[in-house]
């Protein structure tokens, strides 16, 4: 898949998107008008002559790529010339990696706003296949480029047109001990279209279809997950009743995508050689397993202290000693939710930018200008938020389903600091702009913090404070404990699957196990929890990208603190950051502000942060 196509994601939620013909703008509701993106940017329609046209041109400029260069590769690097040629062949890569990433992100886009209709499925479906079978083409250049010579590649590198994509090259050898021989790559390429890629779009197609009976109304997911953060108790209970209700009568089918996707991971991991179920995730983010390791375990040692600490002080809050997992994130009593309008959300969020560096708030500026954010909830179109980066040779679009609650005015500045991330590591070009998740969360998790510190230190009454704070800490509890129980639960149904299937009950089983370590004793996982893990999309869509949550939430953390003793400069080099894109370690990156993740104490002081706040929480009463 070209890189371009990938979509960076909101915590446990989902994409979506309308067709470009439809209005600017929403009709005007509370929260005043919405607005709806515009992908002219990339085509003007599904019928636009340019799909064709660069679906044609992808063919035939793929297939001319292989012609060119297929087997020739390591005699271009040895000689005398071999710099100045590989950088010519890695240029030719490169703009066709930016014409597939233009296709692949509309028609992915297109088909988030509304995965069931069948003219946007067929189009997706479509696209996916024709790709699919151009970049088989264009398989043999990496595993070529890994042929060559440690000594014969690193002589060429001495040419700066070929030194400058040193990064990616030095990506693309790290997968050498794990390619395969080329037919078989071959294989595992084109059989993605029916294997795990269907199984992607079966699982986005169920989801979107299935319907919630709540109050006499039948709600899409989007709409009932909403209910769950409702001031009324009555309606937050129904949600998750209706939830319950729908999950169990579906809990098989998903099951079955689970089992099936687990075992292709398997099999894939197996064949390529590697020794853990997440190293290839490790991999590609350009992490170590220890750090990885480390955090996990630093995060799981700190469950007493966070969240088991945190629910039982907001149990007390209730009157309770236990709160039904219903409750777990509602509103604090006796403090009013206000409804945010869009104005006010959009102002709040620049504003925080604003006041940290002019230039990030101009760049994120442009997505309201220029209709890079698509808003409204709609029927059929897929809940949740994220930032997709699109291609260097366009722009990024956001994607919300806005409701007007103060977390959505966080998401919106959460998927913000993607997109003003994506605009600044484009220049890198389509190889080297794709940044690993662990650091692609930093910069969303930073506009959060900035967004909310902007936000508490505006607010004088003690009762919104609190409730400013609990949201904040129930917020970084989602964000790094719940994702590491995430990652508990998949390498948990990852390592049995490897013994044959598991039952939806047993999948459900190991599903409380780790939401009762995690949650800990405040929290009642009344009946029908075990099944709420069907609708986690990163399980399916992007196995163990989980941690990477809790990776940049730490590190935000410990990012924030040296911002605020920090002397003048840091927004220039917290911008330097996030230009360089992929073309950086994250031991590289952090070394400007003196952090270093590979050392042990590292965690415990992003841990530290969310603790103080719990401490603070206890003290307000």
């Amino acid at each position: 898949m070209p890189r371009s196509q990938k979509m960076t994601k909101r915590v446990a939620r989902r994409p979506g998107k309308p067709h470009p013909a439809r209005a600017a703008t929403s009709p005007k509701s509370s929260l005043g008008r919405l607005p709806e993106w515009n992908l002219n940017d990339l085509y003007s329609g599904l019928d636009d002559p340019a799909v064709k046209r660069d679906l044609d041109r992808a063919d035939a400029d793929c297939a001319a790529f292989e012609e060119a260069y297929k087997g020739k590769l390591a005699a271009m690097a040895a000689a005398p010339d071999g710099g100045a040629q590989l950088a010519a062949a890695v240029k030719r890569y490169e703009a066709i990696d930016d014409l597939m990433g233009r296709i692949g992100s509309y028609a992915g886009l297109v088909h988030a706003g509304d995965t069931v209709d069948p003219a946007r499925t067929k189009f997706y479906g479509d696209a996916q296949e024709r790709m699919t079978a151009a970049s088989t083409h264009l398989l043999f250049f990496t595993l070529e480029l890994n042929r060559v010579e440690d000594a014969v590649l690193e002589k060429a590198m001495a040419d700066p047109a070929l030194g400058h994509y040193r990064p990616w090259l030095e990506d693309v050898r790290r997968y050498k001990p794990y390619q395969l021989e080329d037919r078989v790559e071959q294989l595992f390429h084109e059989k993605s279209v029916t294997g795990y890629s269907a199984w992607n779009r079966q699982f986005d197609a169920t989801i979107a279809g299935l319907r919630f009976k709540v109050g006499g109304k039948s709600l899409a997911i989007e709409p009932v997950l909403n209910l769950l953060v409702d001031r009324a108790g009555e309606k937050r209970k129904a949600a998750a009743e209706a939830l319950a209700h729908t999950f169990k009568d579906h809990v098989r089918d998903f099951a079955l995508i689970t089992n099936t996707l687990a075992k292709d991971k398997e099999i894939s991991d197996r064949w390529r050689g590697f020794a853990d179920i997440a190293d290839d995730r490790h991999l590609s983010n350009r992490v170590e397993r220890e750090v990885v390791d480390a955090l996990v375990s630093a995060v799981r040692a700190a469950y007493p202290r966070l969240s088991h600490r945190y629910y039982a002080l907001k149990a007390k809050w209730f009157g309770k000693k236990r709160l039904p997992h219903w409750d777990r994130n509602a509103p604090l009593p006796q403090v009013p939710t206000r409804t945010v309008g869009w104005t006010e959300a959009k102002d709040t969020v620049l504003g925080a930018y604003g006041a940290f560096s002019p230039k990030m708030a101009a760049i994120a500026e442009r997505f309201f200008a220029e209709r890079w954010i698509d808003a409204p909830v709609r029927p059929g179109k897929a809940p949740g938020a994220f930032a997709h980066p699109t291609t260097p040779s366009a722009h990024p679009y956001v994607l919300l389903n806005y409701q007007g609650k103060p977390r959505d005015v966080m998401t919106l500045a959460h998927e913000l600091g993607h997109g003003v991330h994506q605009v600044l590591a484009a220049p890198n070009g389509a190889l080297m702009a794709p940044t690993p998740l662990t650091l692609a969360e930093t910069a969303s998790v930073f506009g959060e913090m900035l967004t909310f510190k902007k936000l508490l230190a505006a607010t004088r009454d003690k009762k919104e404070r609190k409730a400013m704070l609990a949201a904040k800490a129930e917020d970084m509890i989602n964000t790094v404990v719940r994702q590491i129980a995430f990652y508990t639960f998949e390498r948990a149904v990852h390592t049995e699957r490897k013994n044959g299937e598991l039952t939806a009950k047993r999948i459900g089983e190991l599903w409380l196990d780790v939401q009762r370590e995690s949650l800990g004793p405040a929290i009642e996982l009344k009946p029908g929890y075990e099944n709420f893990w069907v609708y986690i999309p990163h399980f399916i869509h992007s196995p163990f990208y989980v941690y990477a949550y809790a990776f940049g939430d730490c590190l935000v953390n410990s990012l924030y603190a040296v911002y605020e003793h920090a002397a003048d400069g840091f927004a220039e080099r917290y911008l330097a950051m996030l230009s360089a894109g992929g073309t950086k370690h994250h031991s590289e990156l952090l070394a400007p502000f003196g952090l270093d993740a590979r050392d042990p104490t590292f965690w415990q002081g992003g841990l530290g942060v969310i603790e103080r706040m719990i401490e603070e929480l206890e003290g307000l009463g």
